[in-house]
Order: structure tokens, then sequence, then C-alpha cells
């Protein structure tokens, strides 16, 4: 009957009643089968057979318990498209002998595909659609994102969380003595602190049925690397890049018009040399991809958009051991240990994007069966 109660208690609190589960929760806590978990703490629940990825909440989800947040701050306030102001954000999580799962749902009333696509012009050129803010950031013809930032071996991230590697420029437009008139520059304190960035992207990765597995680390200089501390983690092929000819200016790639559903991205397959005949107003897709080989395409992720809502399971092993895996990878290796996180949303945005100021936890059921 314990045993009962406590799968009855986590399938209520993942969304069938917002009252009910916590009386639930408090009854079986008391008779020592739940630990009580603050509101900021995620629990991951162990399951017996793997999870399969659609980006749909089918039954197994009704064992983890939803942590569930808002995030109404923005690192800056962009000129012209912003997006929303604020969304709700819920995360489960799922784990099993080798591979950790999260199944992230958020608030988006918009499916954003478009992204910079190319369009002919009455005059028979091509241009890439764009309208850049102040900082030269897209807002409008851009992307839907989300992304996971863990902490490896940062400190101050168990308080700070992800403010302890975003700089911002400070009054002389300086960031770490560098002058640098753009916002949300990331990179950690000390040579050896590194954070693990899972980053999902609705149109470089989300035909691709992955997350780009990044890393932070302490590079501060832009001639090292163009964005900073925020690296991609070893890769051997694939991932995306754009669909233009540096001698012409134009696509290379295209036979069909752009659709916001099946070409908003080329893959592979669909990588077809351009035969110009289109008509004034066409679009074709501005991004080419194929799936991340080496440890870069680590986090596998499928996703699903219905009724103003993302929804996105992702998959990762527990310990993975690609190149540099230590420095690059958190490593969910130990059960007892607590892993703290933060989450951030990109509506249609290259960089403006909603947080939180709070820290987010997460813990591994360790419960016997």
């Amino acid at each position: 009957m314990i045993r009962q109660l406590k799968r009855f208690s986590q399938g209520l609190a993942a969304g069938l009643s917002p009252v009910l589960p916590r009386f639930v929760l408090a009854l079986a806590a008391a008779l020592g089968t739940l630990p009580v978990m603050a509101a900021d703490t995620l629990v991951s629940v162990r399951v017996k057979e793997p999870v399969k990825l659609d980006g749909v909440a089918e039954s197994v989800w009704l064992k983890a318990m939803p942590l569930t947040v808002t995030l109404d701050r923005r690192v800056y306030q962009p000129r012209g498209e912003s997006g929303m102001a604020s969304t709700s954000v819920s995360v489960q999580s799922l784990y099993d002998d080798e591979y950790v799962y999260f199944f992230i749902q958020w608030d988006d009333p918009t499916r954003s595909l478009a992204f910079m696509p190319w369009e002919k012009q009455p005059d028979g050129r091509w241009q890439r659609l764009a309208n850049p803010d102040q900082f030269g950031y897209e807002n409008m013809y851009h992307e839907d994102k989300v992304s996971l930032y863990w902490n490896i071996n940062t400190q101050g991230f168990d308080t700070q969380g992800c403010a302890v590697a975003c700089h911002m420029a400070d009054s002389r437009g300086y960031v770490a003595d560098v002058e640098q008139s753009r916002p949300g520059r990331k990179f950690t304190a000390r040579e050896d602190e590194t954070l693990d960035a899972w980053v999902w992207r609705a149109v470089r990765t989300g035909k691709t049925v992955q997350a780009d597995d990044q890393f932070i680390d302490a590079t501060i200089d832009p001639a090292t690397n163009l964005r900073w501390g925020m690296k991609g983690d070893f890769v051997t092929g694939g991932g995306y890049r754009e669909n233009i000819s540096e001698a012409t200016q134009q696509p290379v790639m295209g036979n069909r018009v752009w659709d916001a559903v099946q070409a908003y991205a080329l893959s592979p397959e669909q990588q077809i040399p351009l035969a110009d005949t289109f008509s004034p107003g066409d679009r074709l897709a501005s991004v080419l991809v194929s799936p991340f080989t080496g440890s870069r395409g680590d986090v596998s992720a499928q996703s699903n958009w219905k009724d103003g809502k993302w929804l996105l399971e992702m998959r990762r092993k527990r310990v993975t051991s690609g190149h540099n895996a230590k420095a690059q990878d958190v490593q969910f290796s130990e059960l007892s240990q607590t892993y703290y996180f933060g989450v951030a949303v990109f509506d249609n945005a290259q960089m403006s994007h909603l947080y939180s100021p709070d820290v987010f936890r997460m813990k591994f059921e360790t419960l016997a069966e």
C-alpha cells in the first residue's frame, strides 16, 4: 500500500489536481515513504524501461512530479519585437540505468520557425529577412529556443545560478576590461571552472532530433573565441551552417518554397542545388542541417508544439565518455548528489531570453522499488 500511495501521489502531482497532491504528499512523507522537497527541487524518478522521445506526455510521465517555474526576467529589452514578457515552464525528469530524461513544457502562443529565410525580390535578387535590434541581435525572423545550464564545478552557481557566468557591460561599455557593446557575455571566473549548456533550437537542431550540447569556460578574449566562454562540445561532423554562397550572396540549395512545417531547414536529403525558377515573394530555407556527431550530439531531443505550448523531451546518458567529457559535461554518476541548474526560454529571439533569478536543483529518487 505504501508503494501504491507513493506512485499515486506522484501521478496526481503531475497534473490532475492542484490541491490534493499536497495532502497526499504530506501524508506519504509522514509515513516515511517520500522526502519533502523544496519548491525549487526537481526529483528524477527511476523507471525500468527506456522512455520514448516523441514530444508527447505518455503515462510514464505521471510518475514524475513537475517543477513549475515562472520566467519573467529579461537580460535586456530589445528594440521592436520583444516576444513574451513571461512564461510558465514545467520540468519533469525520469532516469534508468543508462539515461536521464527530461520533459519540458512552456507556454508560447507562437510557433516561431522563420529563421531569417531567403525571400525573392521583385528585381530578381535574393534577400535574407532580418530586423536586428539595437545590439544587432535578431528578434523577428528567428527561432524559439530553450536552454538548460548545469553546474560542473563553478563556484557560486549553487547560490547565484546562471548569473554567475553571465556578464553585462558596465557603464563604460566594458566587460572584463574588453570594450563590448553587446550584452550578456558568458564566461566563468576561474580557468578550471566550466558549466554544461544544452540548447534546443527549434530550427537548427529541431529537425535533427537533438539539442546543441555546449559548455562555458573562462575565455574572455573575443579574438580567441567570438562567443567568449560559450563553446560547442567536441564535434566530429554535422551541425548547422548558412545556406549561402559567399561569391554570389544568394542561396545555394533549395528546390521548393519555404514553409514553416517541413522546410524551415534543409536536412541532407533536401539539400538540392538551387534552380532559380521562383517568383518574387517566394521564400527558401536559410540554414543547412545534419545531426551532430561526437560529444556535441550527446543530447537527443524531440519536440511538439500544440495549443500554444511547446512540449520537449530530452535524453542524455547519465555518464558520458566523449572527448574531454569531465570538463564539458555534467556527470550524473552519483545518485545521492544534488545537481544545480538553470533554465531560459527564447521567444523567437537570438539573444534576448526569459529567465528566473532562482537556482534550481535536481535530486534522484533512490527509494527502493
